[in-house]
């Protein structure tokens, strides 16, 4: 019995002592000590998220409530209150091999909800324990049949291997709801180590590959700008000489030309200076 069918159960006897004591009725306030004392032996409540699983001489008699709900003193009796509501369960699996030989230990937790009140209470001894072990059970299986590379690469695939395990395992066990996260996969030191210096390795490669993918682009570029030269030698002066300007863009700077551009310039230099200025 609990709380709250006590305190009405003590309020009706408490009524029927006054009735006798007070007012001195004590037929009718005999008979309200009695109704309490029947509700004390009877009522029973159970809340929103509870079954009471009730026993009728040892037998199952029905499953009750939530809410007020009475049995016949003496003769029922509630086994267990079972919880409906969604439960969480922590399972681990430590030093598991993987389908390559690494040895890796996993932590995840198991979402389930009792979906059979009956056959929870009346066919298993105890679920919570049950449903855990089987948990642990298919999480080391699964971590056998799949490789590290896929287990940290693709954990939703894991997760839906291990909740297709416990669902197969569980399925006459009145259990549901069930779901499956990882939370953590550990793998050794010395192999986390290579990983990282593996992953390191690739990027340096690849950065590599992209310095030398430039080095060929630029090389292109120029070979295209003395395609262009060479066709048009007017234009590689010009180039010639914007190279002077901008080399000697610093005062005092000490410029030596190669004989061919000091020949360019030879040739320019007249047409400059009869140019009027302006």
């Amino acid at each position: 019995m609990n709380r709250s069918a006590s305190i009405i159960a003590v309020i009706i006897i408490a009524v029927g002592a006054a009735l006798i004591g007070l007012l001195k009725l004590i037929v009718p306030g005999a008979i309200v000590v009695v109704i309490g004392i029947a509700v004390a032996l009877s009522l029973r409540m159970a809340n929103e998220w509870e079954r009471a699983v009730v026993l009728r001489l040892g037998r199952f008699a029905g499953i009750r409530g939530p809410g007020a709900f009475f049995i016949i003193p003496v003769i029922e009796t509630i086994y267990v209150a079972v919880d409906t509501r969604k439960q969480s369960t922590v399972i681990s699996a430590e030093n598991t091999l993987t389908l390559d030989g690494v040895s890796v230990a996993v932590d995840s937790i198991l979402f389930w909800k009792v979906e059979d009140v009956k056959r929870v209470a009346t066919e298993l001894l105890d679920y919570r324990a049950m449903i855990g072990q089987v948990a642990q059970t298919s999480l080391r299986e699964t971590i056998s049949f799949m490789s590290l590379a896929e287990i940290l690469g693709n954990r939703e695939q894991m997760d839906q291997h291990i909740r297709n395990a416990i669902q197969t395992k569980s399925a006459d066990w009145g259990i549901g709801g069930i779901a499956v996260e990882i939370r953590d996969v550990r793998i050794p030191a010395e192999l986390n180590d290579a990983m990282s210096r593996n992953a390191q390795a690739e990027k340096e490669k690849q950065a590599r590959v992209t310095l030398a993918s430039s080095e060929v682009a630029i090389a292109e570029q120029i070979v295209r700008a003395g395609e262009i030269y060479l066709a048009n030698p007017a234009a590689l002066k010009i180039r010639q000489m914007n190279l002077i300007y901008e080399m000697n863009k610093n005062k005092g700077a000490t410029i030596l030309l190669p004989t061919e551009l000091a020949s360019a310039m030879a040739g320019v230099m007249p047409v400059m200076a009869s140019r009027p200025e302006t």
